[in-house]
């Protein structure tokens, strides 16, 4: 799975989950805080949740088109720097009047300028990796690797949020709202890691970066691209970017409806065994079996068996000995179910490779854009289990009413939650790596930046579409909610499927 590789891409892929994990921790709380900081409604604080979503993926487009003009390498990193200082910004408790409202405005700007500048360069750089010919077969592969490091950052990052600031108010004695401050400061020391990282292995991917001319093969390239073909591959990744924007829309319900879900509907204890799932490191030791199994079965050498073999005893002795402290009972926070979806993505990587790999070698692997189809109808069946878990729950309006009441149940499993973030993971997989990487690959050479920049604004507009999830949230019944959102997934993929010829024809 991780050999033959470009050593660049695990330089770059470390980097990004630096980057990520902060990202993540920030967000994995964001909405909740603007609730309780500033007393916004559910309402509001989507719309602004949205926004801001929207502009962490609009604004790769900018970056992208700078970069064609001044090289990937430096928009990344002055784009880690912008990051910094919004993050630190946003970490300053300024309290809830005018001024920590505009602050944090000011503090959402800079985060989002940074991570244009530099989430979308990163992946072109890896792309780059690929136009090597000794690694050009494994750019999907490639791409699977890096998206699992995206999500190792994630997975940890809802945990980190909630423990510090529980941190923040046991030891320090801070009030819960200030709290939220101090899971902000968490990505102004991911950025520092980040950016050592990539300055301390820069040595294996300095020739993508792209600060010098264009290296012969890329003009090459460019002149085998007649105006015709150019067209054909920026309309077929348009279509892709049309579709694509209804898939973030639903899945970034994660931060917001879903939230709100796990915030109001869902029970707030679990007790004995079934505290396991929300240990982060319990997750981990799932990771290292599911890896460890694979080692054992791909591992060349008796000596890598073997310890492949000690790695998974270890791992089940750990979940073995979890099972027998597992007695008492633990609290549910809201943002703890966003650990599930990174867990997923990092678990399932293996398998969806293995799936894969097998597929090509018998010929018969799909396309990219056939997979972002199934993915789109992947993640309509998540929001049809959303449906029947809320059967019979009261709209969210008569919910909140009864928990200000005192009144108020909270009858949903966790494990719907955990179950709807597994199927959402298997969506994610099929659609999100490979859309990347077929972006990386069809993309003309020089408009590269803005081809992957187009694909963060698909993305953006879809976040800025997350927004109807707290729009919805109010008097409609929870069926209603869920079904808008796994209509439009359908149709999407239905829209994806009668496109498809086109689109593989560039694939």
């Amino acid at each position: 799975m991780f050999e033959n590789q470009p050593k660049g891409l695990y330089a770059l892929a470390l980097a990004n989950t630096g980057e990520r994990f902060g990202y993540y921790t920030m967000i994995a709380v964001f909405a909740l805080f603007l609730g309780e900081n500033f007393g916004l409604s559910e309402s509001v604080s989507g719309i602004i949740y949205g926004a801001f979503l929207g502009l962490v993926y609009f604004l790769p487009l900018v970056g992208g088109i700078l970069a064609d003009k001044f090289g990937f390498g430096r928009m990344v990193t002055i784009g880690i720097l912008i990051m910094f200082f919004g993050y630190l910004l946003l970490a300053v408790p300024l309290g809830s009047g005018g001024v920590a409202l505009a602050g944090m405005f000011a503090a959402l700007l800079l985060i989002s300028f940074g991570t244009g500048l530099f989430k979308g360069n990163l992946q072109v750089m890896v792309g780059n990796l690929y136009d090597d010919p000794a690694f050009a077969a494994r750019r999907d592969s490639g791409f699977s690797i890096f998206y699992m490091a995206i999500n190792i950052g994630a997975l940890f990052a809802p945990t980190a949020a909630v423990e510090i600031m529980k941190w923040a108010e046991t030891d320090l004695g801070f009030s819960h709202a200030d709290s939220y401050h101090f899971a902000f400061a968490v990505a102004c020391v991911s950025l520092i890691l980040s950016i050592a990282i990539y300055y301390a292995f820069r040595s294996t991917f300095r020739h993508v970066e792209g600060d010098k001319k264009k290296d012969t093969a890329a003009a090459v390239a460019e002149e085998q691209l007649s105006p015709e073909e150019t067209r054909q591959r920026i309309t077929a990744l348009v279509l892709v970017f049309a579709v694509v924007i209804f898939f973030w829309m639903a899945f970034h319900q994660n931060g917001l409806s879903l939230t709100y879900f796990a915030n109001q509907f869902t029970q707030k204890t679990a007790e004995g065994v079934h505290t396991m799932p929300f240990n982060v490191w319990n997750l981990v030791a799932i990771i290292f079996i599911v890896y460890g199994l694979f080692s054992v079965f791909q591992s060349k050498t008796t000596k890598g068996k073997g310890i492949a073999a000690l790695v998974i005893a270890a791992a089940c002795a750990f979940l073995g000995y979890q099972y027998t402290q597992a007695t008492g009972s633990v609290d549910i926070s809201a943002p703890i179910f966003q650990q599930f979806n990174p867990f997923y993505v990092v678990a399932l990587t293996p398998v969806s490779m293995a799936i894969f790999g097998a597929l090509a070698a018998k010929g018969k692997e799909p396309k990219a854009p056939r997979k972002i189809a199934y993915g789109m109808i992947v993640a309509a069946v998540a929001f049809c289990v959303m449906i029947f878990a809320s059967q019979g729950l009261l709209t969210p309006n008569e919910q909140k009413a009864a928990i200000e009441a005192g009144t108020a149940a909270y009858p949903a499993s966790p494990y719907w939650l955990i179950s709807v973030y597994l199927i959402l993971t298997f969506g994610e997989l099929l659609l999100s790596p490979m859309g990347i990487s077929f972006v990386s690959k069809v993309a003309p050479p020089k408009y590269k930046g803005m081809m992957m920049g187009g694909w963060f604004v698909a993305t953006a507009i879809g976040n800025l579409l997350v927004s109807v999830g707290g729009i919805l949230w109010g008097d409609l019944s929870l069926t209603t909610v869920w079904l808008v959102f796994a209509a439009l997934c359908l149709l999407s993929a239905l829209f994806m499927f009668a496109m498809m010829k086109r689109l593989e024809k560039v694939a």
